[in-house]
């Protein structure tokens, strides 16, 4: 990969490998660390990528095993996470409030949500980047609409 290409690369997947292990790991740094190993693993990459949607598809899928390696390291089972320094700032608290619900939610639906309606992936995509069936995907994302929605009703109550 030339270095140009590269760059490119950087700007078009940057945020959303940042994003997504942040989404796992809850973690500025360890999300860093994710991102850096995702972007290393791309430039080292020396099959080319069928098409713009196959290489999106192989990032994601790097960035999702990446942050599942790391959650399962003994080093981090052994560390307790430090407080996070920097979180998104929101329009409205309504926004904030959803986000910290989101978070809330086991890694699996957490992921599945953020990568369906933030990154605006089809639930085929999400299917093969998690490694899981799209019926799965399709569950999770209905559990985790469910949680979501209970926790707002007993949050307005």
């Amino acid at each position: 990969m030339t270095d140009a290409a590269f760059e490119g690369a950087v700007e078009r997947y940057g945020d959303t490998v940042f994003r997504l292990a942040y989404s796992y790991l809850k973690n500025r740094a360890d999300a860093e660390d994710v991102m850096q190993e995702t972007l290393l693993k791309l430039y080292l990459e020396r099959k080319p990528f069928r098409s713009p949607e196959h290489e999106r598809y192989w990032v994601v899928r790097v960035a999702v095993n990446e942050s599942k390696k790391l959650l399962r390291s003994p080093w981090r089972r052994r560390t307790g996470p430090l407080e996070e320094a920097g979180e998104p700032v929101f329009d409205t608290p309504q926004q904030s409030e959803l986000y910290q619900h989101v978070m809330g939610l086991p890694p699996k639906y957490r992921a599945a949500v953020y990568l369906y309606y933030y990154e605006d992936c089809s639930v085929q995509e999400i299917a093969a980047a998690m490694g899981a069936n799209p019926s799965t995907v399709q569950t999770w994302l209905m559990r985790a609409r469910g949680k979501l929605k209970l926790i707002l009703q007993e949050a307005e109550s």
